[in-house]
Parts: C-alpha cells; structure tokens; sequence
C-alpha cells in the first residue's frame, strides 16, 4: 500500500513524516527504513528506524530508484514500512513520472506486504482520483 503526503515544499511534509515514522515504529511488528535525501534527520528519528541517505548512491531515473527499494526489500524479509521523504528528488523524477513511480510501489507493496509512506512536493489537485484517496495529509 502506498500513503501520501502532499503540498508545496516548505509547508511542513518532513515534519509530519517525522512525527509519523516515530509514532508509528512502537506499534509495528517489523522492521522500519526511513530514506532520506541526507543524513540530516538521523538524530530526529527513533533508533529502532534504519535511516539511508540515498544521496550515497548513483539512482538517475524511477527504474534504478525501483531496483534500489527492491535491494533493500531483498536484504529485509522483516520490512514492514518504509517512509520516503522528498520522493521526487531522491528517485530523480519529474512530477509527470510521479504516477508511473507510485504505480510500481504500489506493487511491489502489494507483493511482499509492505506500506510505504512517501512525502512528495506537489498539490493535491495535480493528482489523479486514483491517488488522490491515497493522500493521508496534504499541506
């Protein structure tokens, strides 16, 4: 399943993922990976959460970014949630890619029962319906 967090950047996304992530980590059974543009937040988060900075590695379009989550899915048959915070930057997508991206996380969240969380700068109005119910804030 995939849940979004939407609005102009600025308006407090991070934030709120941050209040999310660490909210939510004391209910799950499994395992909890936060990614991250940077490693600016890894002292914001509780320690039970695996913060990766994907600024570390080379991922140039949504397929690498794809094959990137499908690595760490791979190595963590306990995954459980994943949080994604600037999603357009760090799966190097322009917003017109945005749907096509999120359709493939959909799926791979579908085939191994895993939510991912992701935060992106765009509004709400420039999504479809489809993904428009799966808006959980928009700022």
């Amino acid at each position: 399943m995939v849940q979004l967090i939407v609005g102009k950047k600025g308006k407090g996304k991070t934030k709120y993922l941050l209040d999310k992530v660490n909210t939510e980590v004391k209910e799950v059974i499994g395992n909890v990976v936060y990614l991250d543009k940077s490693a600016q937040h890894m002292f914001e988060l509780n320690n039970k959460v695996r913060l990766i900075d994907v600024s570390s590695y080379p991922i140039h379009n949504s397929d690498e970014f794809l094959g990137f989550i499908y690595g760490i899915i791979s190595q963590d048959s306990d995954l459980e949630k994943v949080y994604i915070d600037s999603f357009l930057k760090i799966a190097s997508l322009d917003e017109k890619d945005l749907p096509s991206a999120l359709e493939k996380l959909e799926k791979a969240g579908e085939a191994f029962q895993i939510d991912f969380i992701v935060s992106a700068s765009v509004e709400a109005g420039d999504l479809s319906e489809d993904w428009k119910s799966k808006i959980i804030v928009s700022l």
